[in-house]
């Protein structure tokens, strides 16, 4: 990317959501962009905020190191499963379980919890077959199975979930290590910790990620990782998500990973990391915010059609009757 600095820019801050020609809410939000050991964009006002599932590459990564790393021959789609925050299709479920076999496990050493396919489809499939759902429907399923797993190898209490249990203090130790800053915890929608950080620590973790992904011997495990995202964004999130949208817009390689309440993070090889963060943690703001930074920082990166679906206001009968626009 160019490398301006921070002071010479004049960054989108806010998204506008219209409802026809009328401002309805305003969604202001902050980013941070980490290049080549160094901050190089920003835009809003600094904060920190809570990882969420931005943070799975690297619980990942620390998981296939306490498993004494894991053959070449794990396919790229289960890996990617463990980064995931999947929609519960029935690709996503059945992945979820073989990886599980893989390991020797049953769904019931998932200590996630149990909730129905975030896909409507699949969701409504389930009802009408007279199934349950299960904690291989949870979004966060697969990386609870790798988990689970290192904890298995490790002969560790089952229960993975505590900031005590040894995975969870090694992860923290290396979310402090990756993004240099010290993070406060608090407890995640799947059960585990999760860290409150400035957004530039965010941004660095994300550019190690970037790095990885173009320099094999920088990081062997975010290398593996970052290209099963990469090559899996369907994988990661699902039909329709906003992962998987962004990267079939994009002309370069890209891994996106969406957390709760309003947090996107990117990987943009050779080293460019980003987080953006949407300040009152709307979900619809997320996609516009993410498309204006990244046309922003690196234009033409995203060849984004006419009618993205994340940019659209639209009623209950799916009529478009608004957008989202970023300034």
């Amino acid at each position: 990317m160019s490398t301006q600095t921070p002071d010479t820019l004049s960054p989108p801050s806010r998204v506008l959501q219209l409802r026809g020609g009328l401002v309805e809410a305003v969604h202001p939000f902050s980013f941070v962009a980490f290049d080549r050991g160094q901050v190089v964009a920003v835009g809003g006002p600094p904060m920190s905020t809570t990882f969420r599932s931005a943070a799975k590459p690297f619980q990942l990564a620390c998981a296939l190191e306490l498993l004494g790393d894991l053959p070449d021959d794990l396919p790229d789609d289960l890996l990617a499963l463990g980064a995931a925050s999947h929609s519960g299709q029935d690709e996503h479920v059945l992945g979820v379980a073989s990886l599980l076999d893989r390991f020797g496990l049953d769904p019931a050493c998932l200590y996630c919890g149990a909730h129905a396919p975030t896909h409507g489809p699949s969701a409504d499939a389930l009802v009408r077959s007279g199934a349950s759902f299960s904690a291989l429907h949870n979004n966060c399923s697969g990386k609870h199975a790798f988990m689970a797993a290192a904890s298995r190898a490790n002969d560790w209490p089952a229960d993975y979930r505590p900031l005590s249990h040894p995975l969870q203090r090694h992860i923290f130790g290396a979310i402090e290590a990756r993004c240099e800053e010290r993070p406060a915890t608090a407890i995640d929608g799947c059960g585990i910790p999760t860290f409150c950080l400035p957004l530039s620590g965010i941004a660095r973790a994300w550019s190690q990620l970037a790095t990885a992904m173009e320099r094999r011997s920088t990081d062997e495990r975010l290398h593996r990782i970052g290209w099963a995202m990469a090559r899996h964004p369907h994988l990661t999130s699902g039909t329709g998500r906003l992962d998987a949208r962004l990267a079939a817009c994009a002309r370069l390689p890209f891994v996106g990973k969406i957390g709760a309440a309003g947090i996107f993070c990117i990987a943009r090889p050779p080293n460019l990391g980003v987080v953006v963060k949407v300040h009152t943690g709307s979900m619809e703001a997320v996609g516009p915010a993410v498309v204006a930074v990244l046309n922003h920082l690196e234009p033409g990166l995203l060849d984004v059609p006419e009618g993205f679906e994340p940019l659209l206001v639209r009623n209950v009968v799916m009529d478009v009757v608004g957008a989202y626009v970023a300034e």
